[in-house]
């Protein structure tokens, strides 16, 4: 091979055969090249630092790109030296063993669609059903499709598609995320979507620091394709067919009608309106969540190390970005957020820098709606919003102060009060006895 891209090329799909340690790394390239060039090391370094603990979120072109992104590798090409490929098989007679990690995820093993849809309770013909949102009819008539569709007007202007999936195919998402999605973990930094992890849990993180920075990722879910799906399940160790049908049962593409009634409308800014009508994540669907985190995981993990690097906190919690550090943090800022943008760029997402919030010690810090200037607090404005409700529906009536129309106000103040408790358990105590005191015996629960 006399090309370095073919012989990078050559030397991803042996690395991603294998494990992802540093020594696993070395060994398995110095066994491929036939000798230990000295930019081996170095090499494995980077390639263990961008990859982490796995590997499942790289495909074999992105592994080529950063072995060619290398100076030791590109430096030994212009050099004449050419590292060739000496030990390496394409069509191995004995198929590969999964790497330790993948067999550690104990994934239920499909070998084609029919197994798929045997573990799904389908047939193949329902599986083929569901898994095609490509079909023409759906484009033309969204009532064939296999969603709902309703649009939410956001806090801060725009609107947001909500695609509700129908019942069957709701079943089967879910079945998809117990039995796949969940057994996969997302990286240390995902706040969101996660059993034992919060909006509270990201928000401890970044307490008492100098200087906490928030930014916004942009369409989060419409932006992930679905041939990212796609690759993740093949790399989840799924033939190439399962891993489409996969992808397609947890992605969908709007028809045309939807995103039009809405974008025809003068008043209306739906800036993921291109995204819409391509297989996309749709921001409803069960497996939406999982699928989002595990397509974060790179992203996560250079942005975990930029901020080691700079001696900061980082954590994600769905598309809110939040960095957190004391001096030397501060003083970095300047090229800080533009290092972040472009890791952002480069992993396929785009910030919201409208949404860019810097907070210094000496103003409200505030994370996922929790004050963290000291330690975890409740917001004063929605302290004494809460507290003004219950003090009027004490005097006067419940009913009176249910402005909104919330079907069950008790279960609802209930739950404002839970989660107010979970954020400052002592000074919430003051409005629970307020909430304790009301006669609800009159309150009307409507159905």
């Amino acid at each position: 091979m006399d090309n370095p891209k073919q012989v990078a090329l050559a030397i991803a799909d042996a690395l991603l055969a294998g494990e992802c340690s540093h020594i696993a790394l070395m060994k398995n390239m110095s066994w491929v090249l036939g000798r230990k060039w000295p930019w081996i090391p170095s090499l494995c370094q980077k390639i263990e630092q961008h990859a982490g603990p796995h590997f499942y979120h790289y495909s074999r072109h992105e592994m080529a790109a950063l072995i060619l992104d290398d100076h030791g590798y590109s430096s030994a090409w212009r050099d004449g030296e050419k590292p060739q490929i000496k030990q390496y098989c394409l069509q191995p007679a004995i198929a590969p063993e999964k790497p330790a990690w993948l067999q550690a995820l104990a994934l239920p093993e499909f070998n084609n669609s029919a197994d798929l849809a045997k573990h799904l309770n389908l047939t193949v013909n329902e599986l083929a059903w569901f898994a095609d949102q490509w079909r023409q009819d759906a484009q033309a008539a969204p009532q064939l499709g296999h969603y709902h569709y309703r649009w939410l007007e956001k806090a801060s202007g725009g609107w947001r598609l909500l695609e509700i999936p129908k019942s069957r195919l709701r079943h089967i998402q879910r079945k998809i995320l117990q039995q796949i999605l969940n057994k996969v973990p997302p990286h240390a930094a995902a706040q969101a979507f996660q059993h034992g992890r919060s909006s509270i849990s990201h928000a401890t993180q970044h307490t008492g620091k100098r200087v906490v920075v928030r930014l916004d990722l942009k369409d989060f879910f419409t932006s992930i394709p679905g041939s990212r799906l796609h690759a993740l399940f093949t790399k989840l160790g799924y033939p190439e067919k399962v891993a489409g049908t996969l992808a397609r049962l947890c992605s969908n593409r709007t028809p045309t009608a939807i995103v039009k009634d809405k974008t025809r409308c003068p008043f209306a800014q739906v800036s993921s309106a291109h995204l819409l009508r391509s297989p996309h994540l749709p921001q409803g669907a069960a497996t939406s969540p999982a699928l989002a985190n595990l397509c974060a995981y790179r992203l996560d993990i250079r942005l975990q190390a930029l901020a080691d690097s700079m001696q900061a906190s980082y954590s994600r919690y769905a598309d809110d970005l939040t960095f957190s550090g004391d001096e030397e943090f501060e003083q970095s800022l300047q090229r800080f957020i533009p290092q972040v943008a472009t890791i952002v760029l480069e992993e396929g997402f785009v910030l919201n820098y409208k949404k860019t919030r810097i907070m210094r010690a000496s103003t409200r810090q505030q994370v996922t709606g929790i004050v963290v200037n000291n330690h975890c607090n409740i917001k004063r404005s929605d302290f004494d919003t809460l507290k003004a409700i219950l003090t009027n529906c004490l005097r006067h009536n419940p009913a009176s102060q249910n402005r909104e129309g919330h079907a069950n106000f008790r279960a609802h103040l209930a739950g404002k009060l839970a989660y107010m408790r979970m954020i400052n358990p002592a000074r919430t105590a003051k409005l629970q006895t307020l909430f304790e005191q009301i006669n609800w015996s009159d309150t009307p629960v409507m159905t």
